[in-house]
């Protein structure tokens, strides 16, 4: 019997509840509800929470157990919580011991290794831990709290489970972690990101498509840009942790860039991938932020041509350097994050509007729906296949949502 998971915040997230999955079925607790929490912001946070109370409401006695980042980071307040038995923390939940029914509530962030994981419930594409953990203190942000330093996965163990994922029938595969643009540092000889991802193609070649989760823009290393330009099993599409526009907001916020590396650096990706999109993280409503630092982050996403932006209302975290300074009223910052989302989806649809009449390699999802190489969701106007595939089609229509595809 597999236990139940709801899981908040990101796709290392993701795979660490499937990994738990295992992990709990092995140790005989199939019959839990396993809640894998987020920390990134108070939004996050309260959905854990509501969904907790309304399974400890509709199912009593059932055993909850919580994990993750904002369990990690509060033990004491989500075992506090009704229904919930225990919060194992984050340098624990990927321990078989740790699913013992007599293990004791572990909260301490020691070394994680990933655990095997062959499939993902619901999924089309698959993703691999490739490192845990963050090194930097941006003032706005509590993850290094929930999650530690950076440490990186050895090449090996990321190849073996790639491999397989590929033999389950993931054709697309996303490399993901706290701080993927970090990797490999803290492991001999200090082997990069693109170093690891240009290898891994090679020892996991039966794997068709490779995708990168966020990315640091002051960590690209040469042969990151090399798979750029050189590599058609990693797919055109960045999604880049810039978090604003504006260089004295890029500084409050204690970020590694400023405005006009980006710049660059979305220049340098076309020119060598002409086709390349980019995704981006943006913070709205930061403390301190004007009208002309709002402005600046706008006009970033029309000279920078971002694509598909993640917007996310400033959310102050307790304990954090922004958390003291001078706070916007929370009605201006979902003002500022509903305006940056306006300009998002005008860009997005220029895209879509793009790829109308070209054929695409579409993998295919579930209700009819998928995505394309450049990450632009699909949705099928006839039956094309079955989840997981990978399939030719030929864009008909767009609309603010996607594209409408039929089978080539």
């Amino acid at each position: 019997m597999q236990p139940e998971i709801l899981t908040f915040g990101c796709r290392l997230n993701a795979y660490e509840s499937e990994a738990m999955r295992e992990l709990a079925a092995q140790a005989g607790q199939g019959d839990a509800l396993i809640v894998n929490t987020c920390a990134v912001t108070a939004e996050a946070e309260r959905q854990a929470r509501q969904a907790i109370r309304r399974a400890a409401r509709n199912n009593p006695g059932r055993r909850i157990i919580v994990t993750g980042c904002a369990a990690q980071i509060a033990p004491g307040d989500w075992a506090a919580l009704p229904g919930v038995a225990r919060v194992i923390g984050n340098g624990e939940k990927l321990k078989p011991a740790a699913w013992a029914a007599t293990a004791t509530d572990a909260v301490a962030a020691t070394e994680t290794a990933p655990g095997m994981v062959t499939g993902f419930a619901g999924r089309a594409r698959a993703f691999v831990q490739v490192q845990q953990g963050c090194d930097h203190r941006c003032t706005f942000c509590v993850i290094p709290f929930g999650r530690g330093p950076s440490r990186s996965v050895p090449l090996g163990a990321i190849a073996e489970q790639v491999r397989a994922l590929a033999a389950h029938g993931y054709a697309e595969v996303v490399l993901t972690g706290v701080d993927i643009a970090s990797y490999g540092r803290d492991l001999p000889g200090a082997p990069r990101l693109g170093q690891m991802a240009r290898r891994l193609l090679a020892l996991v070649p039966e794997v068709q498509r490779l995708r990168l989760s966020s990315l640091d823009p002051a960590d690209m290393d040469e042969d990151l840009w090399r798979l750029v330009a050189e590599e058609g099993r990693l797919m055109p599409h960045l999604h880049l942790s810039l978090q604003h526009g504006d260089d004295l907001m890029l500084k409050r916020m204690k970020r590694r860039h400023t405005r006009a590396e980006v710049e660059a650096l979305c220049d340098r990706a076309r020119r060598l991938r002409p086709d390349i999109v980019f995704g981006a993280d943006l913070i709205a409503g930061f403390p301190t932020e004007t009208e002309d630092h709002f402005a600046a982050m706008l006009a970033m996403v029309e000279g920078c041509g971002l694509t598909f932006l993640h917007v996310f209302p400033y959310s102050e975290r307790a304990g954090t350097p922004a958390a003291r300074m001078p706070q916007l009223p929370v009605p201006l910052r979902r003002e500022r994050a509903a305006l940056l989302r306006a300009a998002g989806q005008r860009a997005a649809r220029r895209f879509y509007d793009s790829r109308v009449g070209l054929t695409e390699q579409v993998l295919l999802e579930r209700n009819g729906r998928g995505h394309t190489p450049h990450f632009a969701p699909v949705r099928l106007a006839e039956e094309a296949g079955s989840p997981g595939e990978l399939r030719a089609l030929r864009i008909v229509a767009a609309g603010d949502d996607g594209l409408i595809g039929k089978a080539a």
